[in-house]
């Protein structure tokens, strides 16, 4: 299947193409939620619905990238097939200017789709669905030619993928499992007993069913008269033993839950001039708490006072260090579930440090460490906590001792950290362990900064 053959998507001229009639401005013009509401001024939109058009024209610009990978530009495809199975529009049912850029993205490409890649068995319905509503529908109200539009056939299916009934899988389902109980009872399908033969009992079966059950009575009265009618003492009952108090862990940075983590798009927050929102790949199993799917992977989104100090270019498509168990927070109406670590020199004595100061310098993890795996400081190996207890102050104590070296590597000093002085087993351990992933040992680096602080 070819790639389109666009190089890049301005939103700005997608709606000057479609909307001729709204006047753009200039002061705007990269601002997709800003460029939604001049095309749809009826719309709102919510702060996780304005993320998303961010993400979406994000990914409408790769898919039109003509270099692209074929495997990966496959499974961003598959991807948006999978999403469009459940939805009218990308939001779900609200009309956005990132509809229309991916429509400006695919319909080239869908245009130029053979009826097997656009029908068939593993052809992508919802594309071709979501093009053919998106040029046509009066929700959207594209200005667009009928010559200039893509030409799709609704009849023209080759494969009909079956519809469930979920009336008659409900119904299938409850039988199956009358079925089985019935079974387990020793019972017939229809109620009668299980015992090989269907054959109705007879007149001359009742003299045997009353004898047996007086028989059964005679039992029971001589069992009941050679009971002792004095009730039984109970015994005293033995004290309970007090629950032992559940361990306590010791200190470590071993408990945070440092992985390399792949930033794939990065925006600024809708809410906040100095936060960015990232979509970052962690290595997090389908069905993780707080996390979602984006172009196949499993993504957290992550808030970080980054905006101002790291330029947005630098947050694309790159590796980084992320803490991963940290209590999730909600940032001016988005919820973070990670932190990005990054160095800045440390704050001078008896000067307020306001948190947002330059200069500010990612840590790198090594190159080649896949998204997901370990990071953990030499000498200070173990497991995460599954989520920090805030209460306990874990991040906040050991966070103090890291810094970087003049070698520009991330490490962790212990003596930093008041709490571990004079624990047993610290003062054997070197005084500073550098950062580095489980997989490798190779090393976590900063650009310049060093004897930075690390948070």
């Amino acid at each position: 299947m070819a790639n389109p053959t666009a190089s890049s998507i301005s939103v700005n001229e997608v709606v000057r193409q479609y909307f001729p009639a709204i006047p753009t401005s200039k002061g705007h013009d990269s601002d997709p939620t800003h460029l939604s509401h001049q095309v749809y001024p009826e719309v709102s939109y919510t702060d996780n619905e304005k993320i998303e058009i961010s993400q979406w024209i994000t990914t409408a610009t790769r898919l039109a990238t003509p270099d692209e990978d074929e495997a990966k530009h496959a499974e961003r495809l598959g991807s948006l097939n999978i999403h469009l199975s459940t939805r009218t529009t990308l939001l779900g049912s609200k009309p956005s200017i990132a509809d229309v850029t991916l429509y400006k993205s695919l319909a080239p490409a869908v245009q130029k789709w053979s009826p097997d890649e656009r029908m068939g068995e593993q052809g992508y319905h919802h594309i071709v669905r979501f093009i053919d509503f998106v040029q046509n529908a009066p929700l959207f109200g594209l200005s667009v030619k009928e010559e200039d539009k893509v030409s799709i056939d609704p009849s023209n299916v080759i494969f009909y993928h079956k519809p469930l009934d979920a009336k008659y899988e409900k119904e299938k389902k409850k039988k199956e499992k009358a079925a089985q109980q019935g079974a387990t009872k020793g019972e017939a399908p229809n109620g009668t007993a299980a015992t090989g033969s269907s054959a109705p009992a007879t007149a001359t079966d009742k003299p045997k069913t009353e004898k047996a059950e007086d028989a059964l009575s005679t039992v029971k009265s001589d069992l009941a008269s050679s009971l002792p009618t004095s009730k039984k003492e109970k015994k005293p009952k033995a004290p309970q033993q007090p629950k032992a108090a559940p361990k306590e862990t010791p200190l470590s940075p071993c408990l945070i839950d440092l992985r390399v983590g792949h930033i794939l798009k990065a925006v600024p927050h809708p809410n906040a001039d100095s936060l960015y929102v990232s979509t970052i790949a962690c290595g997090d199993p389908p069905g993780t708490d707080n996390t979602s799917e984006y172009e196949g992977q499993v993504v957290r989104t992550v808030c970080s006072g980054l905006n101002g100090l790291v330029p947005l270019e630098e947050m694309q498509n790159r590796k980084i260090v992320a803490v991963c168990n940290l209590k999730p927070v909600t940032m001016r109406g988005v919820k973070s579930a990670a932190m990005v670590l990054a160095a800045s020199p440390r704050p001078v004595p008896g000067v307020e440090d306001d948190g947002h100061k330059g200069p500010v310098e990612l840590v790198e993890p090594p190159k080649d460490a896949p998204a997901g795996e370990r990071i953990w400081f030499e000498g200070w190996e173990g497991e995460p906590e599954g989520v920090l207890n805030p209460k306990k102050k874990v991040w906040e104590m050991c966070q103090v001792g890291f810094t970087t070296t003049t070698d520009k590597e991330v490490g962790f000093e212990w003596g930093a950290v008041e709490q571990l002085k004079g624990v047993e087993g610290v003062e054997g351990k070197k005084k500073l362990g550098l950062l580095v992933a489980k997989g490798s040992g190779e090393k976590c680096v900063v650009n310049s900064l060093t004897g930075a602080t690390v948070r």
